[in-house]
This record gives structure tokens, C-alpha cells and sequence, in this order.
């Protein structure tokens, strides 16, 4: 970690959290990845070593608590009460930045945004009784990407191989901004379809039902609504009420 040889408690936060790939990393094992291939799947593009020496570095650090997977086979991560505490300083960050920094090309990421939708904003309540496969193809740093999500017993997972079930339904993604852009609630899903960003094939039904399982887009304008709300108050004198992360 680097460091800024100042007593200021400002400097002294940054030498920990501020390190390049740091916030992600903890966010995922705030978020409930406690695997290193979980916190991997919530980081593409972070290389497998620079992930072990930030993980060692949050341990040192006091933030994550590192200890061996019960049938010894790797390791699991889990925040401390230091960790948990950082939380808000990442709370605070995508409250600014869902208001203030611009959602760009070089941020849509078609496949992040189906680890996010499933893992963490899945509306399990509003699924199907039975299984289903929904298949997802895009362009993914110049390559065709496909990948699977899994819906089965209310519960869902993203497969990066067919898992051979057939496919219920099939979603093309051409256009990923419009579409990570869906997810963060800055546009409906009836505009990115009509847009050709997203197009869906297969059933009417399932197809009407697909958006309505991500329960994203309602929170994030739910949370910049909140934010407005709140910095509208700490202008007229009042204080603000702290954002919650997803």
C-alpha cells in the first residue's frame, strides 16, 4: 500500500481504501462473496495475483478476516467490524457517484451486470415455479460472449457453459450501455427494446416477465431519489440520511 506520510485521517483512509481495485474487492465480500472465485466473479478483469495480495492486504489491514474453507480446500473472506464500518465509505461513494459521474461505454459490461442481477437484485418472489434457462449473448471486449442464467427452486446462477436444459428464453444485447443503463434504473426496459439494444426471443409471456425479476432498476432510482432528496435538506440546513448500499 502506499503511503502519504500524513496524520490527516483523510490520507490515513485512502492508504488502505483508495488502492486500485481495493473498493471493488471489499464491496464483493461485503456483498456476500466469501469464496475467492465469488469476489473473482465480481472483478473481471483484476488478475488472480493481484487478488490474493489485495485480499492479504485487507487482512493486514484489519478489514477481512481470512480462514480455512471447512473441508480445507481454500480460503473463505469475511469482513470485520473494521470492514463493516468501511461499508458506509463506500455507501457514501456510489450515492455521490450515481448522481455526479456518468455512466460511459467503458463501464457497461454486459456480464457484470448479470452477476449483479442475479446474485444480488434478483426478485425470487416473482420467478416461476419451474426451471428455466434464459440465454444472453454480446460483445464482450471484441469477442461473442454467451452466458446462461439459471432460474430453478426461486433461486438463480450464471453459467458461462450451456448447463443443457434448453433455453426458454434467448437475449441479445447490441447495445451494453443502454442496457447496464436499464439496470441502474435510467431507462426502462420497453425504451431499451425498443431502442434495439435488447432484443428477447421466445415465449410472450416470459418475455414480459423477464425485467420484472430485477429488482435494480426501482432501487437505484429509489436511492438518487433519496440522495436528492437528502442534499436538498442539507441545503436548507438539515442533515442527510446515509445511503445504503444495492
Amino acid at each position: 500500500m502506499g503511503n502519504y506520510h500524513q496524520f490527516c485521517p483523510i490520507a490515513r483512509g485512502s492508504e488502505i481504501l483508495a488502492e486500485r481495485w481495493t473498493p471493488i474487492i471489499l464491496r464483493n465480500v461485503l456483498d456476500g462473496c466469501h469464496t475467492f472465485s465469488e469476489i473473482a466473479q465480481g472483478a473481471p478483469g483484476l488478475s488472480r495475483s493481484l487478488l490474493i495480495k489485495r485480499l492479504h492486504e485487507l487482512a493486514r489491514a484489519g478489514l477481512i478476516g481470512i480462514s480455512p474453507k471447512p473441508d480445507a480446500h481454500g480460503s473463505l473472506y469475511e469482513p470485520t467490524p473494521a470492514g463493516q464500518a468501511a461499508g458506509g465509505v463506500l455507501d457514501a461513494i456510489g450515492a455521490w457517484a450515481e448522481n455526479w459521474a456518468e455512466v460511459r461505454p467503458e463501464h457497461s459490461d454486459p456480464g457484470l451486470v448479470l452477476f449483479s442481477w442475479c446474485r444480488h437484485s434478483l426478485r425470487h418472489d416473482r420467478l416461476p415455479q419451474r426451471q428455466l434457462v434464459v440465454r444472453f449473448e454480446f460483445e464482450q471486449h471484441g469477442r461473442h460472449i454467451r452466458s446462461w442464467m439459471l432460474l430453478k427452486g426461486g433461486e438463480g446462477e450464471i453459467c458461462n457453459f450451456d448447463p443443457g436444459f434448453g433455453d426458454d428464453l434467448v437475449v441479445t444485447i447490441t447495445d451494453a450501455l443502454i442496457f447496464t443503463r436499464w439496470h441502474l434504473g435510467m431507462t426502462s426496459w420497453a425504451e431499451a427494446v425498443r431502442a434495439g439494444a435488447v432484443q428477447v426471443t421466445g415465449p410472450p409471456g416470459l418475455r414480459r416477465a423477464l425485467p420484472t425479476w430485477n429488482a435494480a432498476p426501482e432501487l437505484a432510482t429509489r436511492r438518487r431519489n433519496d440522495y436528492r432528496r437528502s442534499t436538498a435538506t442539507v441545503g436548507e440546513g438539515g442533515s442527510a440520511r446515509p445511503m445504503r448500499r444495492r
